[in-house]
């Protein structure tokens, strides 16, 4: 089913605030949840909140919080999430951060205890769009492990974010790169399963540790309600070694210099999502002539993408570029909800007391 942007941010702002958000929390929230669908980045849009919906249910998320700050020294800043909204919160931290980095040119962010901060990549833009460099990296606590370590058969970590973000230029967009440590992102496998997919070569492994193209061995994790699951399988990290490296290092920035820890076993895990995030946020002005780092993008990105493409149909792409190709499309033709993910709206907006017919008058 094709629903317009606009539909959908109404929708999933209605079914936030009937969960106890203001509308302003409302309207950030579903924001992100939108954009993040409108980037092509399904995995974090609005099928996530079928599962905020039962976090906020079983008390593991907190409407209306207000990023707390733990610790201020010089151009380090250090924020609690306080279990709340991540899209919300992560905005807050990011606000105050970059406010601090127009006067100091450097600032060490971190935000720990904040529940799934969405997609990284928006986090990104919103520097972009102060004119500031960002570096994010995320880690996941509270929740099993997901994916196995390189020559590893079994899930040890998660899919641990890294976000590293170019403000552009008059001729070239934005330089973004948001991407899982892990070859593809748990949400994935869940639009995968509500699609009725396989998935290609190389991306799971199941419960014996042999590659499989089977999403359901990611089942568990997404539905641990059902009796009729797989046994619980791994997703794999992204270039063998040099993503497991990244993810290991998403630990100890993200959830070590944050104070928010790591997934090991003698942390608690409630199957929620907590992530923390360490950011390091970049004035250029600061650093470089402005003029000239602007014609070193250009000439750079220039000189890539002018290099023949392998296949004609798919020219060499520069980083945030399939975000923008799929934003275009997909404001134009609207965002496409498959019918599993639809129903697992409704049935988990009918649980706050949104009924079906009143979401289906929103579109």
């Amino acid at each position: 089913m094709l629903v317009q942007a606009e539909s959908l941010k109404r929708i999933v702002s209605a079914i936030l605030e009937k969960g106890g958000s203001s509308n302003n929390e409302s309207q950030v929230v579903a924001d992100h949840l939108v954009r993040a669908n409108l980037a092509g980045h399904d995995s974090h849009g609005v099928g996530m909140l079928p599962k905020y919906v039962k976090m906020l249910k079983a008390k593991l998320l907190f409407p209306n919080q207000e990023p707390e700050i733990v610790k201020t020294n010089g151009s380090i800043m250090m924020f609690d999430g306080k279990r709340g909204y991540g899209q919300a919160v992560g905005k807050i931290a990011m606000e105050q951060a970059i406010e601090k980095c127009r006067e100091t040119g450097l600032v060490l962010m971190t935000l720990r205890n904040s529940h799934h901060l969405g997609r990284i990549g928006t986090y990104g833009e919103q520097s972009i769009e102060a004119g500031m460099v960002s570096m994010h990296f995320v880690n996941v606590t509270d929740h099993f492990p997901l994916v196995a370590p390189y020559r590893g058969s079994d899930a040890r970590f998660s899919t641990n974010p890294i976000c590293l973000a170019m403000p552009g230029t008059k001729k070239q967009s934005p330089v973004l790169l948001d991407m899982a440590t892990s070859r593809i992102a748990l949400g994935k496998a869940r639009v995968a399963i509500n699609k009725n997919e396989t998935l290609e070569d190389g991306l799971v492994l199941d419960h014996k540790g042999q590659p499989s193209n089977n999403p359901g061995v990611m089942a568990g994790y997404l539905y641990p309600e059902k009796e009729d699951n797989p046994p619980l399988g791994a997703l794999t990290p992204l270039g063998e070694y040099k993503g497991y490296g990244l993810a290991l290092f998403c630990e100890l920035f993200g959830g070590v210099l944050s104070g928010g820890g790591t997934i090991q076993p003698g942390n608690i895990r409630h199957d929620s999502i907590i992530n923390n995030m360490f950011t390091l946020l970049i004035n250029p002005v600061k650093l470089v002539d402005i003029p000239w780092m602007q014609h070193e993008i250009e000439e750079m990105t220039t000189f890539y993408k002018k290099s023949p493409p392998a296949d004609p149909d798919e020219p060499v792409l520069i980083a945030g570029d399939p975000e923008r190709y799929h934003e275009k499309e997909r404001k134009e033709n609207g965002i496409n909800i498959d019918k599993n993910t639809w129903k697992e709206i409704l049935e988990e907006s009918e649980t706050l007391g949104l009924s079906r017919i009143e979401i289906e008058k929103m579109i």
